[in-house]
């Protein structure tokens, strides 16, 4: 698969130029600044409202076809990648290629923290036609930590004089006051969270108290030696922050044949963003001990030996354990399934698994299955008889939760997801037979 494309929104009164430098610092990506209306050469188009920009994003990834993309955002532009981000994370059509964001000193889904002289003051610049040189140089040395290079900070306060007037106004007025918390949520997409250290209303305090809260696996990050103006003031740290962030992403990347179908129209948005969710990580699971949360990793390793590697897989597993979202049913003879797996793990840590070689943990299952291991009357295990029974819930459950993951289903290329969206008629299948594929279909090799 390639690498995704690196989709950048810049901030008020700048465009896409403003992210030049940090373009030229990750040459392996293709990188799409956009100008957003009103701003750069899109400034004829005027002003957007915050709903209409959030559109006009959604509909841009669609219209190119993304099949993976990291969206980033810069202050104003920040506000609009989280609200697309939330929509791509609820399952809305042609936004499944959205795998991550970075947000560069962003302004939040809350009300943007200003100070209202200043915002009287940037309003005043414009009130009657465009802003003087000065006013413009003003607003972009109030933004950086120290003046920018001579070159920059033309092009930077050039940015500002021809952004529109409307559109200018209207962000200060309305769009950086309106409150759309409630519409971003929770959102399951992997962030990357920027602020500049010597940034004032929107720097660390701010990002971690407005846009942290909205991302439960997000990162707070600050760059040092920035104000405001991050992409112009420290590009090449910006670009390496950036890039860090894309890596970590590339294992929730589905092969694009396989995404377009999860896109498609034969499925439900609660499907697919049921689907989506699962290929994305999970905070770290809660309610178990290093010594046990090893010991699963051990065990899923050995039930899987290909996947079971994945730290993720293991915090899927316990995540659901633990708040009892399994395949609702247990053996009589166990104890809750939370209960059941803590005293099995004890069981394993007494015989040293983790540390085991994987023949001698083989080894070891095995002699599990015969009901040879395990500790009668020992309120902290299971005994032999329960171990057996255990593992073999245990088994099944690694099972489950691995074969729902996205990734497996491509892998095996299964489709049977894909049987009806949102329409009142469900399409499901009109080709039953064995090697008799339909056009719809990713895969149409036939199969042993």
């Amino acid at each position: 698969m390639t690498e995704p494309t690196l989709v950048f929104l810049h901030a008020l009164g700048a465009s896409a130029s403003e992210w030049a430098q940090v373009s030229q610092a990750l040459p392996d990506y293709d990188c799409v600044p956009l100008d957003l209306p009103g701003f750069g050469a899109a400034a004829e188009a005027g002003y957007a409202d915050v709903g209409v920009m959030a559109d006009w994003l959604a509909d841009d990834i669609r219209n190119r076809g993304l099949t993976s993309c990291i969206l980033i955002g810069h202050s104003m532009g920040g506000k609009i990648v989280t609200l697309v981000a939330a929509r791509a994370a609820a399952g809305e059509a042609g936004l499944s290629g959205v795998i991550g964001v970075v947000l560069v000193a962003a302004s939040p889904p809350a009300p943007e923290p200003m100070d209202e002289d200043r915002r009287a003051e940037m309003i005043g610049w414009f009130k009657t036609g465009q802003p003087t040189p000065e006013n413009a140089a003003a607003f972009v040395d109030a933004n950086s930590a120290s003046r920018l290079a001579p070159s920059l900070r033309e092009a930077a306060i050039d940015d500002v004089r021809r952004s529109s007037r409307e559109a200018w106004l209207g962000w200060l007025e309305r769009g950086s006051l309106e409150d759309w918390r409630d519409r971003a949520g929770t959102i399951s997409i992997p962030a990357l969270i920027l602020a500049g250290s010597e940034d004032g209303d929107l720097g660390e305090d701010a990002q971690r108290r407005l846009n942290l809260p909205h991302y439960p696996t997000g990162e707070m990050r600050v760059v040092e030696g920035a104000a405001h103006l991050i992409p112009y003031e420290q590009p090449e740290a910006l670009a390496s922050l950036i890039d860090a962030h894309v890596r970590t992403t590339l294992s929730t990347m589905l092969p694009p044949s396989f995404l377009k179908l999860v896109d498609s129209d034969r499925v439900s948005r609660r499907t697919r963003a049921a689907m989506l969710d699962r290929t994305r990580p999970l905070p770290a699971a809660t309610g178990w001990t290093t010594e046990q949360r090893e010991t699963a990793q051990a065990l899923i390793a050995q039930i899987l030996p290909d996947a079971g590697k994945d730290g993720g897989l293991t915090d899927r597993i316990l995540t659901g354990v633990a708040g009892g979202g399994g395949d609702g049913w247990r053996f009589a003879d166990l104890p809750p399934d939370h209960e059941a797996w803590r005293r099995g793990f004890q069981t394993l840590m007494a015989e040293d698994f983790p540390a085991l070689k994987p023949a001698a943990r083989q080894a070891l299952l095995e002699r599990v299955t015969t009901g040879s291991v395990g500790a009668e009357g020992d309120a902290t295990r299971l005994s032999p008889a329960q171990m057996a029974l255990w593992f073999e819930d245990a088994r099944a459950e690694v099972a489950r939760v691995w074969m729902s993951l996205p990734a497996t289903m491509a892998e095996i290329r299964y489709d049977g997801f894909a049987i009806g969206g949102d329409g009142p008629r469900k399409q499901g299948y009109t080709r039953t037979g064995a090697d008799d594929t339909e056009a719809w279909q990713t895969d149409r090799e036939r199969t042993a």
